[in-house]
């Protein structure tokens, strides 16, 4: 029988020095300790009647409520009418310029506000009459899936025949992605490939990592096109070919060479860059997102078989930054 709420503990002397946060997941097995902390943030949980931060530090004897059960409503795929750069659209398919920050699918998020709406597939709902349901109806025509602070083409089947088709060319490694980006540093090489499987972080779960054995396979063929010299420091503009899709694929590979995407704070890029020309300061610049770009993508047509192929300049936010840098740049060239 499942508990009645509101739901109540008592700390006692033992739990003093504990955290709120990690004293609730130590009592809801079940529940992670992301989704304790995102109950306390909305005022689920309360200390003595009042609300508090998940850091709080126990003192014994605290009385916690618990208002509502841990468990999320369902998410509900909805349509909403938000702008989609369609570059190519048939019976079967659409090739989609997605933007930066916005979501392939609803996920993470403290509301349903957060969680479910401003995703691609809100858009497409709303966009197209048709989409395959191979995916889920959480997922509608969704084949593959770029992050979050990326941009760039995507590939979104309209019926469950080409979904299949399409997802069996990706298994078969038969789709070609190339993406833009620009990392920290001037690599050793023009050209080199990154084979280095890829497995959650143990500690900081929003990461990926290269060094915990038993991974999944991940290979990226990188080629750099120009190297810059700038009052920010030394930066490489590269070309990605990926053979696999995993998560953060190209920016974990690329951090894990100490040339992390510029702009991706997650894997050691900095908030800010600040400079200097001739023995003075310059301003300082951001990116307020990744600078990686899905800039090509080949495949061949699902009905036809036909090979298809699209591609996309970077977006004008990667190229006002990159003019920034190449203003008082020394472009030194690499052999191609």
């Amino acid at each position: 029988m499942p508990p009645a709420f509101p739901l109540q503990f008592k700390t006692t002397s033992e739990d003093a020095g504990k955290r709120l946060d990690q004293f609730l997941t130590a009592q809801l097995r079940e529940v992670s300790r992301a989704r304790v902390q995102e109950l306390i943030a909305t005022e689920r949980i309360l200390v003595n009647d009042s609300r508090a931060k998940p850091s709080l530090k126990l003192r014994g004897g605290e009385r916690i409520t618990i208002l509502s059960p841990a468990a999320r409503p369902p998410l509900r795929a909805i349509a909403e009418e938000i702008p989609l750069d369609i570059l190519y659209e048939d019976d079967d398919l659409a090739i989609i310029n997605k933007p930066a920050g916005m979501m392939v699918h609803a996920g993470a998020g403290a509301t349903e506000e957060q969680r479910n709406r401003g995703t691609l597939v809100n858009a497409l709902l709303h966009h197209f009459a048709g989409l395959s349901a191979v995916g889920g109806e959480m997922r509608p025509g969704i084949v593959h899936r770029l992050d979050k602070e990326t941009s760039g083409l995507m590939v979104v089947a309209k019926n469950d025949e080409s979904h299949r088709t399409l997802a069996a060319q990706f298994a078969r490694r038969e789709v070609n992605k190339t993406y833009a980006a620009l990392v920290h540093g001037w690599l050793n090489r023009d050209r080199g490939t990154i084979a280095a499987s890829i497995s959650r972080d143990r500690v900081h779960r929003t990461r990926m990592t290269t060094r915990l054995a038993g991974g999944r396979e991940a290979v990226s063929h990188y080629r750099a096109v120009r190297r810059l010299d700038t009052p920010y420091g030394k930066f490489t503009l590269i070309e990605v070919r990926i053979d696999t899709g995993r998560t953060h694929q190209i920016r974990v590979h690329m951090a894990s060479l100490s040339h992390p995407v510029v702009g991706d704070k997650l894997y050691g890029a900095p908030r800010e860059l600040k400079g200097q020309a001739k023995g003075t300061r310059v301003d300082p610049i951001s990116l307020t997102r990744n600078f990686l770009h899905a800039a090509e993508l080949e495949l061949a047509h699902p009905r036809t078989g036909e090979k298809i192929a699209f591609k996309k300049p970077l977006p004008p936010e990667l190229q006002e930054f990159l003019g920034l840098l190449e203003r008082d740049a020394i472009t030194v060239a690499t052999k191609g």
